[in-house]
């Protein structure tokens, strides 16, 4: 009902469906009225997580009710015609909680090979942005990962079960991009208590990571941080001969980390889970992609230019963001900076500059670009600010978003 609207628009929507009136809800956020006013009048953008979450909880409603992230994955030869539905349904068999319930069968269980193949393919199509595929195959390789678990014993199970935490990790990964946060928690969740089973601890990191994440995504930046906190002090003992697995894994668990502290508006935590994150990256001393987090320096980088979006220094995101050569990066990383920087530009009406930026990274990564609140808003902004009919190139972008009505 509101996904063609602002954020402040949707703002305004939920307030008068709460009864408050904008001086009740401004002081419930610490704001003043005429700010408000601005901010659901589209005079002030909404584009910082941290201010949208306390509108959020203000309202009671969910951080998703308030960007309106589209769920509705699109039917795509990758996809096929069955999508989150059928992940929701392979994730929610009760037949998966205990061998009891009959989860057990028959069937043979699958090469440990072959399943290591398949859930290489699972997070190889996430990091290529494309979540139709990924999404397609994760409920046969969940299926064939439940089955290995239970079916193989000692170290030939210990390996299953570090397969089984890595499918719910791709598949918590996917969910959160495409909107489905409470489903990529029972994901994450499951594939925590997998890991443990594994006796492979920068698996279990690598869940760590996937929580946090999931934490992030439903607004709560202070369980997040504390997330952060605790899983270093369990990580930390290991450090001093640590692979670069386990290495990768705690840099890039700080790097979430340091997201929920520029969403939380503090700059301390900011700077020293960035300050972490950027020495383990020098112990490795080069971009890498371990156990897919694509860790090291560019990736600190990145992150550095979406705190400061994040924390309202738009100048620093804007000067910085256009120099990092994000090149090597996995697909998704890649398109989520070029988000970021376009975000950045737009701010400081360089228009054309974010647009250009904004289309690549639709060519590149169609499914991002699609799903997530940044490029819908910056759309919605640029229709809105636009004197008459807007630009053929935005106004084909929104149809592609399914922003405005088109063929």
């Amino acid at each position: 009902m509101t996904e063609n609207l602002t954020t402040g628009e949707r703002v305004a929507w939920y307030r008068r469906r709460r009864g408050l009136s904008q001086e009740v809800l401004a002081g419930l956020v610490g704001r003043t009225t005429d700010w408000l006013s601005k901010a659901e009048n589209n005079r002030i953008a909404l584009d910082r997580l941290s201010v949208i979450t306390a509108l959020a909880e203000a309202l009671d409603v969910s951080l998703g009710d308030l960007l309106a992230e589209p769920t509705l994955m699109e039917w795509s030869t990758d996809s096929g015609h069955r999508t989150v539905p059928a992940l929701r349904a392979a994730l929610m068999d009760y037949k998966q909680l205990t061998p009891l319930l009959g989860g057990a069968g028959d069937e043979e269980p699958p090469a440990l090979q072959d399943l290591r193949a398949h859930v290489g393919e699972v997070l190889d199509a996430y990091q290529a942005s494309r979540y139709g595929l990924a999404t397609r195959r994760l409920p046969l390789v969940l299926a064939d990962a439940l089955a290995a678990s239970r079916a193989y014993t000692g170290r030939e199970g210990e390996e299953a079960h570090a397969l089984l935490a890595l499918t719910y990790h791709g598949a918590a990964m996917v969910l959160g991009k495409v909107g489905e946060s409470e489903l990529a928690w029972i994901a994450a969740d499951r594939g925590l208590a997998a890991a443990q089973h594994s006796g492979r601890s920068e698996v279990t990191a690598s869940l760590f990571r996937a929580v946090t994440h999931c934490l992030l995504a439903t607004g709560r930046s202070t369980a997040a941080i504390q997330m952060v906190n605790d899983a270093a002090a369990v990580m930390q003992p290991e450090l001093g001969s640590a692979s670069d697995e386990y290495l990768s894994v705690y840099g890039a668990l700080f790097l979430t980390g340091a997201m929920a502290a520029a969403r939380s508006e503090d700059r301390a935590h900011t700077r020293t889970f960035l300050r972490e994150a950027d020495e383990t990256a020098q112990r490795l001393s080069t971009d890498a992609n371990h156990l897919w987090t694509a860790f090291g320096p560019t990736n600190v980088a990145i992150h550095r230019v979406a705190a400061a979006g994040e924390l309202g220094d738009i100048q620093i995101a804007a000067d910085l963001g256009p120099r990092i050569d994000t090149s090597g990066m996995p697909v998704e990383r890649r398109a989520r900076h070029s988000l970021e920087v376009a975000r950045a530009l737009s701010a400081w009406n360089r228009t054309d500059e974010a647009l250009t930026i904004l289309l690549e990274a639709e060519q590149d990564a169609p499914e991002q670009v699609r799903h997530h609140y940044m490029s819908r808003e910056l759309v919605i902004g640029w229709i809105r600010g636009t004197r008459g009919r807007p630009s053929r190139p935005v106004a084909d972008l929104a149809r592609r978003l399914r922003i405005v009505a088109g063929g």
